[in-house]
């Protein structure tokens, strides 16, 4: 972000506005964190397989790797395996688990407002066979611990909720949940999708009876194409991806040793020099919630309380979500409409309709997220754009 003015160049030469609020869609690689990959592109670019110096000084990149990303998650180093993305580290879960512990049964649970790296192979489960149920929320996108608890059966080999929804901010009580599970049926496995959360919200999955954890590398300034799946090391999964055995077979494929290291250093550097500013997001959106509530017409998705610090789901009534969305960018504002993840397609937001937004509401939403690069000054260009813009769309609308 470029502060007081912020002016970037356009093409024409002008200088123009750059307010990016899209953070929970993807965020901007930290120049530390760009460092680190190219010194790994340049000089430690070799095989981690390969038995030669150069494959040493690779195999020792993912080891300092695994070391930081598993002191963050208070966990073992055997317990974490690289993949591509969160996509990735989910469909590994998720799939895998199934896979594996058919035969104790075919029975998963899950939420209605999962995003579709976790939905969509929970439905490639239920052409196979599986059962699936989803667990309804309330107003305010939470699930209801008493009915997880009547769902879950002697044959319920897995549960899948994420730790923050990317469409409304709402943290859900994954620890409660862990707790119940293991209380009914300790065979039963936990899978957390953690991607908007991770980096930003401690979770430690051996606290919370947390089986299997999934987090992306460019939601907190890392590089994209690199995920992680965290394991419990009492637990088994089948591979989905098949070739040299690499990461104990479990993940095969030479590993993204620059992406690796730029996640490490990523996480590494938000909880130390970043800290502060990651702390401080929880100020940034209580004033930007406050700067919304003067206009009218509008609605703030998602609780007041117990919801993550960078998220802001906003419903405009009557005023289409990208007709807004480009009006914004054109003043250089970015937002989304919701999910950036699943397509640039517009779509009837399933998380919307889980928590009963009225209909006027699921094709007016859009999403201001925010990171570390986020400022005050940002959040009150955006809020002086809204306050001008929205009764000006009305009245195009109208006419």
């Amino acid at each position: 972000m470029i502060e007081e003015g912020r002016k970037s160049e356009n093409h024409a030469g002008e200088g123009r506005i750059n307010c990016y609020l899209d953070n929970a869609a993807t965020t901007a690689v930290l120049p530390e964190v760009l460092n680190t990959m190219e010194k790994v592109f340049t000089e430690d670019y070799g095989n981690p397989s390969s038995l030669h110096k150069k494959g040493f000084e690779a195999e020792r990149r993912l080891s300092g790797a695994k070391e930081a990303l598993a002191q963050y998650l208070k966990c073992s180093e055997k317990e974490l395996f690289f993949t591509s993305g969160g996509t990735e580290s989910d469909n590994m879960a998720i799939i895998g688990a199934a896979l594996k512990h058919q035969r104790l049964g075919r029975h998963i649970i899950s939420t209605a407002i999962e995003h579709p790296a976790v939905s969509a192979p929970l439905d490639y489960l239920k052409e196979q066979g599986y059962e699936v149920e989803k667990l309804s929320v309330d107003s305010d996108g939470l699930i209801d611990l008493h009915e997880l608890e009547s769902k879950l059966r002697p044959d319920t080999i897995l549960v899948s909720i994420m730790h923050v929804n990317n469409e409304i901010g709402t943290i859900e009580p994954v620890a409660e949940a862990g707790e119940l599970i293991k209380k009914k049926n300790p065979a039963c496995l936990f899978h957390v999708d953690d991607i908007q959360g991770f980096g930003k919200l401690p979770l430690i999955p051996s606290r919370s009876h947390i089986d299997l954890l999934s987090a992306s590398a460019h939601k907190l300034h890392g590089p994209k194409g690199v995920g992680l799946l965290y394991k419990s090391k009492d637990v088994l999964i089948s591979p989905i991806i098949f070739g040299g055995g690499q990461q104990n077979g479990l993940r095969s494929g030479t590993e993204n040793v620059p992406g690796i290291a730029g996640f490490a250093e990523a996480i590494k550097l938000l909880n130390s020099e970043y800290r502060e500013k990651l702390l401080g997001l929880s100020e940034l959106r209580d004033f930007f919630v406050r700067g919304l509530s003067g206009i009218n017409g509008t609605k703030v998705n998602g609780p007041s309380e117990k919801t993550a610090p960078h998220i802001v789901s906003l419903s405009v009534y009557g005023v289409r979500s990208e007709v807004l969305l480009h009006a914004l960018e054109n003043k250089g504002i970015y937002v989304s409409s919701g999910s950036a993840c699943s397509s640039n397609k517009p779509a009837v937001s399933p998380t919307l309709k889980a928590i009963g937004a009225p209909k006027e509401a699921l094709d007016s939403t859009i999403r201001f997220s925010f990171s570390i690069h986020t400022k005050k000054s940002d959040l009150e260009y955006a809020l002086k754009a809204l306050h001008e813009l929205i009764p000006e769309l009305r009245r195009f609308v109208r006419k």
